[in-house]
């Protein structure tokens, strides 16, 4: 990008945030009480992020919907009525358009405008940002808000182009409905969305071909509408609720908390008992009987097995219930998905599972999809292969920092932060919900807020003191990546090739990106660091 004198007769704002989903909309709230100029930088029509983007049938949270929003406004809270316990994505999408016409926050975004280059200009202290449309603007801070979940893995097979039908994939799904009705359809990938998914297209497709690299555990949601009594209870504890979520380790209230209980503690059918009461009740009772199912092997080994049994019994047909028992990897390691009759849906007799462990896929035909042993005749494929998660959608920003330094080379051998915030030679640059920040560890809007509101007091102080830049010491990065590592080491996590590695992108470095700490306890190391002057980062007047 050019960087040249002409940059200081460029536009210039306090802030440029790029995105325009939970946390874009959060921060442009901050910012503009705080009396920053911003503009926000949208690539799709519309906001909601990640919610506009996986429109896919079945796309629903897996946190309780009055969890999943923001805590900040507590008007908001009392007038927004939410109708299930886990949210679909059409609601939450209302709802986030419901708060940015709320807060009039559409003034300041500019949408179907897409970000494709910002590099920091050491002369004038600014970032310069380019979009696709050819506009070129300079800011003070450049802040990222562009999701964990937002850069589509989008493989090619061999002789992809030569198929006649429709393909799909689940994080960039059309705006129109897509109609399954008589139609073969092939589905690859059953992580969460392909789990959320395929249940919805078996309901309509003549056949589907389910096509699995990797068997996952996967448990009942028990999904369901909230009660009169329910809504009227939430909104009568909100301001409880809202506080004991800012401190738990999953962002959660107290009443999902782990129970104060080793598995190893109870014989076996004490242990039996407990897992199928949690299985009947769902998810979010199941996984936290124990408090040590995800940092003690043998623990994880009871609901392990627990699980597979129960996919043996679901499952009619021995061998496509063993084709579906997980076996490489600790329960939990992943991403763990909540379904509504995934399982149940391989009874069906206008559905196939296809192993492609023991068949891997050989190329595309005009009229299907061919593995080693067969070929499937296909009308349309769905591609739930997910994401190039964390970093995937700050690397193909093309952010460049001091001296042109590109981030792709910085991160050449994987992410370095401090508190996920922000990387050395970057100054000013922030990153909400960063590699080696909780994020997807836990209830997303309770980290965004987390870091929105860090981000936003970093601001007003530099601003009041009278410093240009900040960025990490090289020093307190190379800590705090250290220590995520080492937290990460003390759980189950890297027993398991996953998108929380990057084992899912081939070539990325097998790194753990997020913060297994918790964001209670991530939130006491953040603020004792604001506390302390910013300790660890470099401030300059």
């Amino acid at each position: 990008m050019n960087t040249d004198n002409n940059t200081l007769a460029l536009r210039t704002l306090d802030a440029v945030v790029i995105g325009a989903g939970f946390a874009g909309l959060y921060m442009l709230y901050r910012l503009r009480e705080l009396g920053f100029t911003v503009r926000v930088y949208e690539a799709g029509d519309g906001v909601g992020g990640t919610w506009y983007w996986n429109r896919y049938p079945g796309a629903r949270c897996d946190s309780p919907s009055f969890h999943y929003a923001y805590s900040f406004s507590p008007e908001l809270d009392q007038e927004w009525e939410w109708t299930e316990f886990f949210p679909s994505q059409p609601e939450i999408l209302r709802y986030l358009n419901h708060v940015a016409d709320r807060f009039d926050l559409r003034r300041d975004i500019q949408f179907s405008t897409r970000v494709v280059a910002a590099e920091y200009h050491e002369a004038a202290k600014r970032w310069i940002v380019q979009t696709d449309t050819g506009e070129r603007v300079a800011a003070n801070f450049c802040i990222t808000a562009v999701g964990c979940l937002s850069a589509a893995n989008l493989p090619t097979l061999p002789g992809q182009e030569h198929f006649l039908g429709a393909i799909y994939h689940t994080g960039r799904w059309p705006h129109h409905p897509v109609d399954f009705t008589g139609q073969r359809v092939g589905v690859i990938g059953t992580g969460s969305t392909g789990i959320q998914i395929i249940p919805q297209i078996a309901q309509q497709a003549a056949h589907l071909t389910v096509f699995q690299r990797t068997p996952n555990y996967s448990v009942p949601a028990r999904n369901r509408p909230l009660t009169v009594e329910e809504k009227r209870q939430i909104k009568a504890t909100y301001p409880q609720l809202r506080q004991e979520c800012r401190h738990t380790h999953d962002g959660l209230s107290l009443r999902y908390r782990p129970a104060d209980h080793s598995a190893l503690a109870d014989t076996p059918v004490e242990r039996q008992d407990k897992f199928e009461e949690g299985w009947r009740q769902g998810a979010y009772v199941l996984t936290r009987q124990y408090n040590d199912l995800t940092r003690d092997l043998t623990a994880n080994t009871y609901i392990a097995d627990f699980v597979r049994a129960k996919i043996g019994q679901i499952v009619h047909d021995p061998a496509v219930a063993a084709m579906l028992m997980p076996r490489d990897h600790p329960f939990g390691s992943k991403r763990l998905p909540l379904d509504t009759d995934y399982y149940e849906t391989f009874n069906r007799p206008n559905v196939t599972l296809v192993d492609l462990r023991q068949t891997p896929i050989t190329e595309m035909t005009a009229t299907g999809l061919c593995t080693q042993t067969a070929e499937y005749a296909l009308d349309m494929l769905v591609f739930a292969t997910g994401f190039d998660a964390i970093t995937g959608p700050l690397l193909r920003l093309s952010l460049r920092g001091r001296n042109g330094l590109p981030l792709q080379t910085k991160w050449a051998d994987g992410p370095h932060t401090y508190l996920g915030l922000q990387t050395a030679g970057f100054p000013n640059l922030f990153m909400i919900t960063g590699p080696g920040s909780p994020s997807v560890l836990t209830n997303v809007p309770v980290s965004i807020e987390q870091h929105v509101e860090w981000i936003a007091d970093c601001l007003a102080y530099l601003r009041t003191h009278r410093f240009v830049t900040i960025e990490p010491s090289a020093a307190a990065e190379a800590d705090w990546t250290a220590h995520v590592n080492e937290v990460a080491s003390q759980t189950l996590y890297p027993l398991a090739n996953s998108w929380y590695l990057g084992s899912n992108i081939p070539g990325k470095p097998r790194i753990f990106l997020p913060y297994a700490g918790g964001v209670g306890v991530y939130r006491q190391k953040c603020d004792a660091v604001a506390a302390n002057g910013y300790d660890g980062f470099i401030l300059s007047a």
